[in-house]
């Protein structure tokens, strides 16, 4: 079943359109058909419904920003869903995908299938057959309220996801918390450090603490999407 799309700024946003003239009526500057598209992938046992969402929701606003319900506990079907909905896009209006911990892993393995304008990361889970090793053969509630087990299908069924080598092109921007006390920063700012921009923030937690001035860096993202769909043109 194709991943569920959620437009987590409320109803359908009107497109925004017009045209802009000099004094003399000629036409300088025309406005976005629509305004710039961010999609957020929430993590592992999260939802359309975190807190994350709702922020990017209301500090990006009237930007468009969707929230897809995903399975992130079912790698393949994760996988699947997600690219579902990227195919579905429109050709001619690149996405910013702003990905956090298991969905950051997943942002990066789709931004090699689908081109992206920017790929966000924050605190992402990049090698998680390492760290569900340590949650193996316990039980997980989402907050969808589905229940799984970590077992061992599930940790390897992560690897063929896996990107080694990251450093081919793909705009890419990290918000680590240096304090995660979830997912080691340093396995990210080791695997990016020679061609991703870091942001590392000293202390926060795997929840991470500086969503607003990651927010800041995000918004510019946006307003330059939005920039370079306002095409000049003149009257003939």
């Amino acid at each position: 079943m194709p991943a569920q799309l959620r437009a987590e700024n409320g109803a359908e946003n009107p497109p925004v359109t017009g045209i802009i003239r000099d004094r003399r009526g000629q036409q300088v500057l025309r406005l976005p058909s629509r305004p710039a598209m961010l999609i957020y992938l929430h993590g592992l046992n999260s939802s359309n419904q975190s807190h994350k969402a709702g922020v990017l929701r209301e500090r990006l606003a009237p930007s468009q920003v969707l929230v897809p319900s995903y399975p992130a506990h079912r790698p393949d079907a994760a996988i699947t869903n997600l690219s579902d909905l990227f195919r579905g896009l429109r050709r001619e209006q690149l996405p910013i995908v702003v990905g956090s911990s298991m969905g950051g892993f997943y942002a990066q393995y789709l931004a090699r299938r689908f081109t992206f304008a920017h790929l966000f990361l924050i605190n992402p889970a990049l090698t998680p057959w390492d760290l569900l090793r340590d949650f193996e053969g316990t039980p997980q509630t989402t907050a969808y309220g589905e229940t799984y087990l970590v077992d061992r299908d599930l940790i390897e069924r992560t690897r063929k996801y896996g990107i080694d080598t990251p450093c081919d092109g793909v705009p890419t921007t990290l918000f680590l918390d240096r304090g995660d006390e979830v997912i080691d920063s340093r396995i990210a700012e080791s695997l990016y450090h020679d061609c991703g921009r870091l942001l590392i923030f000293a202390g926060g937690d795997h929840e991470f603490q500086h969503l607003e001035e990651a927010i800041a860096v995000i918004r510019e993202a946006v307003i330059g999407e939005e920039a370079a769909s306002m095409t000049p043109t003149a009257d003939t």
